[in-house]
């Protein structure tokens, strides 16, 4: 009995130091849009910009799709840099992916066509 008690206890500490994969692939999106706030220079903005087409375009998470966010933060970040065109489309593209994102979203959109 007592060996079946260690067994099972072995048996679960073993299933417990499983890795499990992320819902999202973010390749350190977080850091290159810090550095980029921090700083705010054109290096910066492009490398911000490059990681978020990184993240939209190179899913390997469990849902392969893009995280909550990312679309509507590399879109306005797309439009100030004069692709406007590209950040609406993106930032639409948020409210399709997330439709729980429209009221916020929606709300950016009819600022920056103003």
């Amino acid at each position: 009995m007592r060996r079946i008690i260690l067994l099972a206890i072995g048996t679960m500490a073993l299933a417990s130091c499983e890795t499990q994969q992320s819902l999202y692939s973010w390749y350190n999106s977080e850091d290159a849009t810090y550095m980029y706030v921090k700083r705010n220079t054109e290096e910066t903005l492009t490398k911000a910009m490059a990681q978020y087409e990184k993240v939209i375009s190179k899913q390997k998470g469990l849902r392969k799709t893009v995280p909550p966010g990312v679309n509507a933060e590399y879109g306005y970040l797309l439009y100030k840099a004069g692709k406007k065109e590209e950040g609406l489309t993106l930032l639409r593209a948020e409210i399709t992916a997330y439709p729980e994102s429209k009221t916020f979203i929606s709300r950016i959109i009819n600022q920056l066509e103003k």
